[in-house]
């Protein structure tokens, strides 16, 4: 069982829907004795940061989720789930993130033939073998949408950057813990595979 946490932002439905396309019994939770106790955990994120870290807080859903974290069970980030792993982020202003990767979330430089925000289909460059991306080809694309990316410290935790511009991290791996920038459920086979991977962790 997979739990995607609820708190009141992010394509809920579509990441269930994804896990459901692959037989992955998936469930959409605001509760947080159900977060505490989650087999695994799935963190979408589509928005604001600062609201974002902002409902988190309101509904007390920050300590159950670093918990699972800290216990090293399944856990994914997506998008903005991803970017609140971290400990600030700048956008449109400075907020706290939950810190668990030190780094800070930053927005694309502006460029002179790339749009921002970085929109469309892109590809990765792993480093290393990555569970989550089993079975997918090194040349597989994944469908983005975001104007920030994140900036980790230690880049040990970098599991695969893209190239925008700037190479960026797009996906970190640290034990049980994963997170992206793209998005999976909207990254058609590939991003099932993910989404499969992670189920059978």
């Amino acid at each position: 069982m997979i739990t995607i946490v609820d708190y009141g932002m992010g394509n809920l439905r579509s990441v269930q829907k994804a896990c459901e396309r692959v037989g992955i019994d998936a469930r959409v939770s605001s509760d947080r004795g159900e977060i505490a106790l989650a087999e695994k955990l799935i963190l979408p994120g589509v928005g604001a940061f600062r609201d974002a870290i902002a409902e988190l807080h309101k509904q007390e859903l920050v300590e159950p989720i670093l918990a699972h974290i800290a216990a090293d069970r399944p856990f994914l980030g997506i998008c903005l789930g991803l970017q609140m792993l971290l400990e600030v982020s700048h956008e449109d202003g400075r907020y706290d993130g939950l810190a668990v990767i030190p780094g800070e979330v930053v927005r694309f430089p502006d460029f002179d033939d790339l749009k921002v925000p970085h929109m469309g289909w892109n590809r990765l460059k792993v480093s290393g073998e990555q569970p989550l991306l089993a079975g997918i080809p090194d040349d597989a694309y994944f469908y983005f949408v975001h104007s920030y990316y994140v900036a980790p410290q230690d880049k040990s935790v970098v599991a695969a950057t893209s190239d925008y511009g700037i190479d960026f991290v797009s996906m970190i791996a640290r034990g049980n813990m994963f997170a992206t920038q793209f998005h999976p459920e909207k990254s058609q086979k590939v991003g099932l595979r993910l989404l499969k991977n992670f189920a059978e962790l």
